[in-house]
């Protein structure tokens, strides 16, 4: 039939991204075959698949960059796309003007209306000055601010070049450039790789707002569970749609997967494994905490295991040698780099790490927090202070620098004969074979490998060592879904202790059960949750901005009220109050009620007998459903909770 390109004029109701019958190579690689596709304007889809299953190249096609080979895509006339640029950008320009020039129309309009004011042409101005209200050109510096806010810039970064700031700064200023233009199709591919915490949390709720159609590539399963309404699974040469998120998606999955038999036995085979470890040690006082970690994954796992069954990577770590119950520790430390203006990072940093510790360390960018693991693995940011070392300790540091570490003339295997040079070559056959390098793959130069392939290289010989203490500072970078769903895994297993930053929260809910936090130049433990991190972030906000009305009313008056005043103000507060505190009284009723629905379906999932009794696959195929809607609907309820809680706060 052959590749059209159909342009379309608007159309006032059916804004619709199509696809229809589209085949797609690079190369002589046969990526999609005959796959077609809806999106409807207000729809946020996730498209998913294994690296290198064409959904960088579906993007390209998008952009005209790359024509397909067969099928039609349809697009409006005046359709506006918007994507993030993959190239750092340059320039002596300022933050803020680099990202209000991603907004072509209103740098039109602006140097059209500059021209007409020197010209004085009245007549020629009106019409600019009428379409620069339609598109709100007055406020678009304000709306370019708050992105760049939101994207983690502080107020004196705005007017710096773009020049001053570093890779993946820089990368920021290209996703905030992307969101400034007013487009019909926004495209994201791994949006979150530059971002710390705080940013990505900011960018879910700016999405969720987004009115077009949204077409998002990532590897981080809880942003596309916050942000996606429907996910495209490539698999195969084949598109298959999914309606939810991807936890819907992962439910819907494994249910597919758990009705065919050799599926199941191995899904099985791996719970077994888990189950055993917990009927082991969930009893012995050295090990509760782990036990307990693994029990509460084992709940996860009936569901989320046939989903992932047929991944490449599988792998486990070597159980530790020796493991001393003092691994390390960190006394009255000031830690940073003695060679920059500003030296210290942290200070009075106490820190102890004992057998079974499994530590999460949260933060916002440049708070410290690689500063810290730096000085753990090797001490070179140990300013003052002791860092006492046990002599049994074997630290397994995995870091991003590390990848431009390997030696890129060198192949997978042979690195792995330096790390183990008493095993067989058939047992570095296998080994590698684990972490996705097999055939002639293993003796290809590391030098052309993806960012993808170092890591999983490096996790592999990092893991061959058999440490006793993992340091993993963003271990997730660069892996795919598949990849990270193994290392979850994989670290929950693990029986030795460890420390992680990532931006990956489902990796920090599986494998951590403490969680420090470093902030202002300190590590403190944070006492509260994960998922109520945001409402700390926000609290701090507040805390950093302030509202005024405190000084506002101390300058207004210096008479103290009388207790007649004093009563009605308060009566007038309650009032004010209710419907708030009513509100968020509500939802927390209505999540009460809904995870003690979800408890009750997990217990019910748990049950080996509804996976193995023939006859009641229309059972299990409701109960996932049932669960997958309670899940995402308790998300949607805490955000709720938390924006209620916050305009309570506010109106305190």
């Amino acid at each position: 039939m052959g590749y059209r390109r159909v342009r379309t004029t608007r159309a006032p109701k059916t804004d619709v991204l199509s696809l229809a019958n589209i085949s797609l190579r690079r190369g002589p690689k046969e990526l999609i075959r005959h796959a077609s596709l809806q999106v409807h304007a207000g729809q946020r889809m996730g498209l998913i698949g294994a690296n290198g299953s064409g959904k960088s190249s579906l993007f390209a096609m998008l952009l005209g960059e790359l024509e397909p080979d067969d099928g039609e895509l349809g697009l409006r006339a005046d359709d506006q796309i918007a994507h993030v640029a993959q190239e750092s950008p340059h320039g002596s320009g300022s933050a803020i003007d680099y990202v209000m020039d991603g907004d072509s129309e209103l740098r039109e309009l602006q140097a059209s209306i500059a021209a007409g004011e020197k010209d004085g042409d009245a007549s020629a101005l009106h019409p600019l000055y009428e379409r620069m209200e339609i598109i709100d050109g007055f406020s678009a510096e304000a709306r370019a601010a708050r992105l760049l806010h939101g994207l983690g810039f502080a107020n004196d970064e705005l007017r710096q070049s773009v020049s001053a700031f570093s890779g993946g700064w820089r990368m920021r200023l290209n996703l905030a450039r992307a969101l400034m233009c007013r487009s019909d199709i926004l495209l994201l591919d791994e949006p979150t790789n530059h971002l710390d915490l705080p940013a990505i949390l900011w960018l879910e709720r700016w999405l969720q707002r987004y009115e077009g159609i949204l077409l998002i590539v990532s590897h981080d399963r809880d942003f596309l569970d916050q942000v996606c309404t429907r996910i495209a699974h490539i698999e195969h040469q084949e598109i298959t749609l999914f309606t939810g998120n991807y936890s819907q998606f992962e439910a819907q999955r494994a249910e597919q997967l758990a009705q065919q038999q050799a599926m199941h036995v191995r899904q099985q085979k791996e719970i077994k494994h888990m189950q055993s470890y917990v009927d082991r040690f969930r009893y012995k006082a050295s090990k509760a905490r782990q036990a307990q970690s693994r029990l509460k994954m084992l709940e996860r796992m009936q569901v989320i295991a046939p989903a992932h069954v047929d991944s490449p990577f599988r792998f486990h770590f070597f159980e530790p040698r020796k493991q001393p119950q003092h691994l390390l520790g960190l006394t009255d430390a000031a830690l940073g780099y003695a060679d920059s203006d500003n030296p210290t990072v942290l200070r009075g940093v106490d820190l102890h790490i004992s057998a079974g510790d499994r530590i999460g360390l949260l933060g916002v960018n440049g708070a410290g927090k690689s500063t810290l693991v730096k000085a753990l693995a090797t001490g070179s940011t140990l300013l003052e202070g002791e860092r006492v070392l046990s002599k049994d300790t074997r630290i397994g540091y995995f870091a991003q620098h590390q990848l431009d570490l390997l030696r890129p003339e060198e192949s997978p295997i042979d690195h792995l004969r330096e790390c183990a040079p008493d095993d067989r070559e058939q047992d570095h056959r296998n080994y590698l074979g684990r972490f996705g390098f097999s055939g002639e793959r293993i003796f290809e130069p590391v030098a052309p490998f993806s960012g993808g392939e170092k890591a999983r290289l490096v996790l592999a010989l990092m893991i061959r060592q058999e440490p006793n203490l993992l340091l993993l500072d963003e271990p997730t970078n660069h892996l795919d879904l598949e990849m990270r769903q193994a290392l979850s895994v994989a670290l929950i297993e693990y029986t030795g202790a460890l420390i992680v930053i990532s931006h990956d929260r489902h990796l920090l809910r599986s494998v951590c059960d403490e969680l420090l936090i470093v902030h202002d130049g300190m590590v403190d433990r944070f006492a509260r949750s994960l998922d109520e991190y945001p409402a700390w972030l926000k609290e701090r906000e507040l805390d950093a901005n302030g509202d005024g009305r405190n000084a506002t009313d101390a300058q207004a008056t210096n008479r103290q009220p009388t207790k007649k005043e004093q009563r009605q103000r308060q009566a007038q507060r309650r009032k004010r109050l209710k419907p708030l505190i009513d509100r968020v009284r509500g939802i927390e009723n209505r999540l009460s009620r809904l995870r003690a629905n979800l408890d009750s379906l997990d217990e019910r999932l748990a049950k080996t007998d509804l996976y193995t009794e023939a006859g009641r696959a229309a059972e299990l195929k409701q109960l996932l459903q049932d669960q997958a809607d309670s899940k995402a609907e308790i998300q949607t309820l805490e955000w709720e909770w938390i924006e209620a809680s916050e305009a309570l706060e506010d109106a305190n």
